[in-house]
C-alpha cells in the first residue's frame, strides 16, 4: 500500500523442512552470504577470540607499536588527537584510558566542529607541542592531514596515524600510518570503525610492551590492564559510525554490549540512567547513548562527552550526563526547525527526477547537517547531501544508500578542485567548498551518482528475508531469530512477510501518529501489532477504517518481543500491508 515493491528471498526446499524455524534461520544466513556450517556457528556465537586477527596484519602496525612503546619507556608526554563524533570520542577515550593506566603523561585534543573543523589542525598541533608532548597519536582522523603532519615533523614531533577513512593518493609523512583502506594494506579489515583500528593498535602496543624488558612497576601495570575492558566503548563507536556488523565488528559489538551491561564505565553507566536505558542493545547505543554523546560536538565542543567517558567521579559524571541530555534536546529542536525547509528543497530535487539530493540553506546549524541528510536519505532512498551557507563558504554532510560510494565521490570532487576539503567513507562523508562552486558541486554529485547507479533512479524496494504463515509468528520464533543479533548495518533485523492474517481491530496511539491493534492468525491466535508513523498513510487509513475489520491481508515488518505487566509475547512491528 505504500508503493514499495516487496522482494522476498527464495530458498531451495530440503525434505519439506523449509518452513521450520531452524531451517528459516539457516536460510537467512545463506541469503546474507554465510553458507559454510562452521561460519554459521561462528556467526551465531560471535566471540572476539574467534575473529581477532594478529594486529600485525595491518600495515605499519608493528612500527607504530614500537614507536609508542619507546615513548612510554622514555617517559615522554603523549598526545591523543581524535574527532568530535562518537567514533572519534570513544577511540580517544580508550587510548587515553589505556595510557593513563600505564602511568603515561597523556594529553588529548578534540577539534571543534564549527571552529577547527574535522581532522588535524596546525594551531592545535602548536598547542600540543607547547604542552611538551613528543608524540601525537591520531584516532579516527589524520589520513588526510598531509600538511599538518609535516608541520608536526618540522617541530621535531613523532606522529602515528590511526584512521579508517579513505586515504588520498598520497599518505601523510607520519612515522607510522595505520589504515586498513591503504592501497598496500592486505588485512581485509576495511569495515572497521576508527575505534576498532585504535583498539587493535592498543592490543599490538600491549604485546610489544610485554616483549620488552620493562621496569617492574610498568610490567605490573601492563599485565593488570586488559584492553577487553574497553569493548563497551569499541561497540559504541562501531554502532554509532554505522559500520557493518560483520566479522570482527560483530564480535566487538556482541561482546561490547555485555561489557556495557556490567556498568564498569561510570560515565556510560550514568548516561544510561539519565537516558532511561535498563539493558544495553544496538538500538540503545545507536539511538539513546550515541545522540547524547554526539550532541556536544554538534552544538559546541565534544569535550564534555569525552570527559564523561574518562571520569571516575560520580558527581562530575552526573553533571556531564545531565548536560549532554539537555544538549541533545536542544539539538533536536534545532534539527526540527531546519528539517522543514530542507524537506521542501529535497522534494523539489526529487520532483525534478534527480538521482541525488543536494540542499543548502543560509546559516543553518552545521552540527545537524548529517542527521538531516540521513533523514532525507531514508525518506527518498537517494544519496543526500545537506549543507549550510555561511560567509561565502558551504559546509555539509552526506549520507548514502547501498550501491553508491559517497566517500569516493567526495574524494574525486576534492581531487578536481570542486571542493576545498572533504573526506569520508561509502555511507557518510563531509565536505567544504566556496559558494561559487555550489552549482558545480551539485551537478558533479548528480553525475557521479548517476554513473554509479548506471543512470537509474533507485527503486523503492523492501527486501524481506522470508515469507511465512502468520500462525508461525510466535514468541518461539522471536527467540530463535534473536540468535542473529546484534542487528545493525550489514546485518539488519529480519524482515518478514506474514500470510493469512485477518484484521481484528486497530486504533491510534501515542500522539495520534501511530497505530496499534491485532490480527487473527490462521492458527486462531491473536497477534498484536504496532505501526509507527502510519496515521495519514494508506496503511493507516485502511487499518483504522472499521469497514475493513475481518479482511484478510498480508503483513510486512519485524517480529519482536513485547513485555507488558510482566507478560512476554510476540508483537509485529508493521511497516506495510497488501490486501
Amino acid at each position: 500500500m505504500l508503493g514499495q515493491a516487496w522482494a522476498v528471498a527464495t530458498y531451495p526446499s530440503e525434505n519439506g523442512e523449509s518452513s521450520s524455524i531452524d531451517n528459516l534461520l539457516q536460510n537467512i544466513l545463506i541469503s546474507r552470504g554465510i553458507t559454510d556450517m562452521a561460519e554459521m556457528e561462528k556467526f551465531l556465537n560471535p566471540c572476539v577470540k574467534d575473529y581477532m586477527p594478529d594486529p600485525s596484519v595491518l600495515k605499519d602496525m608493528d612500527a607504530a607499536a614500537r614507536i609508542i612503546a619507546d615513548s612510554i619507556l622514555n617517559k615522554e608526554k603523549i598526545a591523543v588527537y581524535g574527532d568530535y563524533d562518537v567514533d572519534g570520542i570513544t577511540a580517544t577515550a580508550i587510548f587515553v584510558k589505556y595510557l593513563r593506566a600505564l602511568g603515561v603523561d597523556v594529553v588529548w585534543h578534540l577539534p571543534t566542529r564549527e571552529g577547527e573543523g574535522y581532522g588535524l589542525n596546525v594551531g592545535a598541533i602548536d598547542e600540543i607541542y607547547k604542552s611538551g608532548a613528543g608524540l601525537i597519536i591520531t584516532v579516527d582522523c589524520g589520513i588526510s592531514g598531509l600538511a599538518e603532519v609535516e608541520h608536526a615533523n618540522s617541530l621535531g614531533m613523532k606522529v602515528v596515524v590511526t584512521d579508517h577513512h579513505s586515504p588520498d593518493a598520497t599518505l601523510p609523512n607520519a612515522d607510522a600510518v595505520i589504515n586498513p583502506k591503504r592501497n598496500d594494506d592486505t588485512s581485509g579489515l576495511i569495515y572497521l570503525a576508527g575505534v576498532g583500528v585504535a583498539f587493535l593498535t592498543i592490543v599490538a602496543l600491549r604485546r610489544e610492551l610485554r616483549n620488552r624488558n620493562l621496569p617492574q612497576d610498568l610490567s605490573l601495570r601492563v599485565s593488570d590492564t586488559n584492553p577487553m575492558n574497553y569493548l563497551d566503548l569499541v561497540a559504541l563507536g562501531t554502532i554509532c559510525d554505522t559500520m557493518p556488523l560483520i566479522g570482527l565488528n560483530r564480535a566487538f559489538v556482541a561482546t561490547g554490549l555485555k561489557v556495557l551491561d556490567l556498568r564498569n564505565n561510570l560515565g556510560l553507566s550514568t548516561l544510561m540512567k539519565v537516558a532511561g536505558i535498563k539493558k544495553s542493545s544496538v538500538y540503545a547505543a545507536g539511538f539513546a547513548l550515541g545522540p547524547r554523546l554526539n550532541a556536544a560536538g554538534r552544538l559546541d565542543s565534544a569535550a564534555p562527552a569525552l570527559e564523561l567517558l574518562l571520569t571516575d567521579n560520580p558527581l562530575i559524571a552526573n553533571d556531564l550526563a545531565q548536560k549532554l541530555h539537555k544538549m541533545n534536546q536542544d539539538r533536536v529542536d534545532i534539527q526540527n526547525s531546519i528539517m522543514i525547509s530542507a524537506g521542501d528543497l529535497a522534494q523539489k530535487c526529487c520532483d525534478a527526477g534527480r538521482c541525488s539530493l543536494f540542499v543548502c540553506g543560509d546559516n543553518w546549524h552545521g552540527g545537524v547537517m548529517g542527521i538531516i541528510a540521513g533523514r532525507l536519505k531514508d525518506k527518498y532512498n537517494l544519496p543526500s547531501c545537506v549543507a549550510t551557507r555561511t560567509d561565502g563558504v558551504i559546509n555539509g554532510s552526506g549520507r548514502s544508500i547501498p550501491g553508491v560510494d559517497l566517500g569516493k565521490i567526495i574524494h574525486d570532487a576534492l581531487a578536481q578542485g570542486i571542493i576545498s576539503e572533504g573526506g569520508g567513507h561509502a555511507a557518510a562523508a563531509g565536505f567544504s567548498l566556496n559558494v561559487e562552486n555550489e552549482k558545480l558541486f551539485c551537478e558533479f554529485l548528480e553525475n557521479a551518482v548517476k554513473e554509479q547507479l548506471n543512470g537509474e533512479i533507485p527503486h523503492c524496494e523492501i527486501i524481506a528475508d522470508a515469507e511465512i504463515d502468520a500462525g508461525g509468528a510466535t514468541l518461539k520464533l522471536v527467540n530463535r531469530l534473536s540468535a542473529l543479533e546484534p542487528f545493525g548495518q550489514g546485518n539488519p533485523e529480519p524482515t518478514l512477510v506474514l500470510n493469512g492474517a485477518t484484521l481484528k481491530y486497530a486504533t491510534t496511539m501515542g500522539h495520534g501518529n501511530h497505530v496499534r491493534g491485532s490480527f487473527m492468525t490462521s492458527s486462531g491466535n491473536q497477534l498484536a501489532f504496532v505501526g509507527f508513523n502510519l496515521v495519514g498513510t494508506p496503511v493507516g487509513d485502511f487499518l483504522l477504517d472499521e469497514a475493513n475489520t475481518n479482511t484478510k491481508i498480508m503483513l510486512l515488518g519485524k517480529l519482536k518481543e513485547n513485555e507488558y505487566n510482566g507478560h512476554v509475547s510476540a508483537q509485529f512491528f508493521l511497516e506495510d500491508i497488501a490486501v
